[in-house]
């Protein structure tokens, strides 16, 4: 495996220094911040509207989902940070070196597909919290957010602890103002608790259980968890490795419970704002907001709802942007500058938003939402599988290696992801199709990216697992060595000599004589290599031929004058194509080829008939100089 130049995210790399004798709660501070960074893209604008038509529709029935997804989002992160731990790459490096390039291209292009499509959630999710907090047309609000790629820049530059710092203040201010919101609500306390307990009440609580799993663990989240851990100096021997993934399992469970907080919060404050009051098909953000202040009773509570809706869009939209530069620099070893690198992830996501909204209204902003979940469906499995590869390798991770409960739990997991993720692309593209105007433009775009896609997943899962086999069956390189089987009495039989008629001859000619001694047959072959030869073949009857025809003739009537048993053979034109041609038609069990001792640019013009001869012939070679 080629080593990979270049650190993840060079300029924060390794800048906060863990390895000081301090005690465990300041040893624990040192670590804590790369988890928060990730646990904002488990609270982005496009898990609000699941966790709202989850809360309005069913009540608190699906409490026990967002548990569920919250366990499933720890057990993949703390993958991630281990990996970024041990091996000292992120998710997209560590790819790039175990998969062909082309695979890594394309893992490449759908990472920044899901990228740009998260990033239109963040786009639309603030451009909402302005319209409802300052009542600005979406349009509006959409060419501001263009703004907030200046602020990653400044950020950036005070380290990587002032970016944790700000995240942590979104974060806190999105907490702060459910907190208040419940307090409005006053959610019933029993029927909260009984939401714990699984159960699906029908197929449409079926369908949003699985909306909420599948917008809960972003691809993007993995890649980054791999690079920021990095971010902290740590002693490289087992037990300081052992040490950083202690204290980054910790900071994942508190940060991606603060997640679980916030999710379970809005799907609760749905539940007892909307569902209690029999409003039980709010799913759109904007009517939410609308109907707070007339049940709750309070005009701060739909400010706070806004409020916390722009913390959650700005909060993901600058973890967006590292994972950019993460997937760019990991999967094509490609730098360009950040403002730039955020400019482009930022207006790809804006256009369609704009262009959406200037044709068809503000009223299509939720089936943007949906269309950016589904992206971010097709690509996770292209992130999850190989970290689960990656993780499980012992190779690659040594004492690191995921083991055998781990492996099942998280092949476990993977498998729950992408089916319910499948599920949720194949109803979207059957409902597009039956809703569509024009099905042929679907079927001739959506559905042949989408089998592509699958097509490049299951490779993606099946290609180590196919390699791993082909080593142990061959026992390279890692493979238990076979019991040796030795056959001290076989001798060869029927052996070929090349011969050049050159010093070089009575080297292969001792050397197969050793091999078959007087009992065996012996066939000496040389190719006429003249330009008559490679155009007339064996009709050729040029100086040359004769000449070589004759010198044959003398090195057979020498062997045969000592006792042994000795054919010849002339071929011609191509030495890799008639060698093997009268070695394989002539019987042979060995063949004997005196090396041609070339180097440099003779090795490049005359050295490759050895290779070409020794992986076309059906028998042992020996070569010798």
């Amino acid at each position: 495996m080629k080593p990979l130049i270049g650190k993840s995210l060079e300029e924060v790399n390794a800048t906060v220094d863990t390895t000081a004798k301090i005690g465990f709660w300041k040893k624990l501070f040192a670590f804590m911040g790369p988890a928060y960074l990730i646990s904002v893209g488990y609270m982005d604008p496009g898990n609000w509207a699941t966790d709202l038509a989850g809360g309005s529709q069913f009540g608190y029935t699906l409490l026990w989902v967002l548990v569920m997804s919250n366990l499933i989002a720890l057990l993949l992160q703390s993958l991630s940070a281990k990996l970024g731990l041990v091996r000292g790459l992120d998710l997209a490096q560590a790819s790039r070196a175990f998969y062909p390039p082309v695979v890594n291209f394309l893992n490449w292009i759908l990472a920044e597909i899901a990228i740009a499509a998260c990033d239109l959630a963040e786009v639309i999710g603030m451009a909402i919290g302005l319209q409802l907090l300052f009542h600005i047309p979406l349009l509006t609000g959409i060419s501001i957010t263009v703004a907030d790629t200046l602020l990653l820049l400044v950020l950036q530059r005070h380290g990587i602890r002032k970016m944790e710092a700000f995240i942590l203040i979104l974060i806190a201010t999105i907490g702060f103002a459910f907190i208040a919101e419940l307090m409005f609500a006053k959610p019933n306390g029993t029927e909260l608790l009984k939401g714990f307990i699984p159960s699906i009440p029908n197929n449409d609580a079926l369908y949003i259980a699985i909306g909420i799993i599948g917008a809960t663990v972003m691809p993007h989240n993995l890649y980054l968890h791999s690079s920021l851990v990095q971010t902290r100096k740590i002693e490289r021997t087992p037990h300081g490795i052992k040490e950083a993934i202690k204290f980054n399992f910790i900071d994942s469970f508190i940060a991606l419970n603060a997640a679980l907080f916030i999710n379970a919060a809005i799907l609760i404050l749905a539940a007892a704002a909307f569902f209690g009051s029999g409003l039980m098909h709010v799913s759109e953000i904007q009517d939410a907001h609308k109907l707070l202040k007339d049940i709750l009773g309070s005009s701060l509570a739909p400010i706070l709802f806004a409020v916390a809706l722009i913390a959650a869009g700005q909060s993901s939209t600058l973890t967006g942007t590292l994972s950019g530069q993460i997937v760019m620099e990991g999967f094509l070893n490609l730098r360009i500058q950040p403002w730039l690198r955020r400019l482009i992830t930022r207006m790809i996501a804006i256009i369609p938003a704009f262009i959406t909204i200037y044709l068809f209204g503000e009223g299509e902003t939720g089936r943007l939402l949906i269309l950016s979940q589904v992206i971010l469906s097709l690509q996770l499995g292209f992130a999850v599988i190989p970290l689960i590869h990656l993780t499980s390798d012992k190779k690659l991770m040594g004492e690191f290696a995921n083991k055998i409960w781990l492996k099942i739990l998280s092949w476990t997991v993977a498998c729950i992801i992408l089916v319910l993720n499948i599920k949720l692309v194949l109803d979207t593209i059957l409902n597009w199709i039956h809703t569509s105007e024009n099905h042929a433009l679907i079927l001739l775009t959506v559905v042949p990216l989408a089998a592509g896609a699958g097509i490049l997943l299951l490779y993606v899962t099946f290609m180590p697992i196919i390699k791993k086999a082909k080593q142990k069956k061959h026992n390279v390189p890692d493979g238990a060595p076979e019991k040796l089987k030795i056959a001290l009495e076989k001798k060869y039989t029927r052996i070929a000599i090349t011969v050049d008629f050159s010093p070089s001859d009575s080297t292969a000619i001792s050397n197969a004589i050793t091999q078959g001694g007087k009992t065996a047959e012996y066939i000496l072959i040389h190719i006429v290599e003249t330009a008559g030869a490679r155009l007339m073949d064996n009709e050729i009857d040029d100086l040359e031929t004769v000449s070589d025809k004759l010198n044959i003739e003398k090195y057979k009537n020498e062997l045969e004058s000592k006792g042994f048993i000795v054919h010849s053979k002339l071929g011609y034109g191509n030495p890799k194509k008639s060698i093997p041609e009268i070695v394989n038609n002539s019987d042979c069990d060995l063949l004997v080829m005196g090396a041609h001792g070339h180097r440099g640019l003779k090795d490049i013009l005359l050295g490759t008939t050895l290779d070409a001869v020794r992986h076309n012939v059906k028998v042992s070679v020996l070569i010798v100089k």
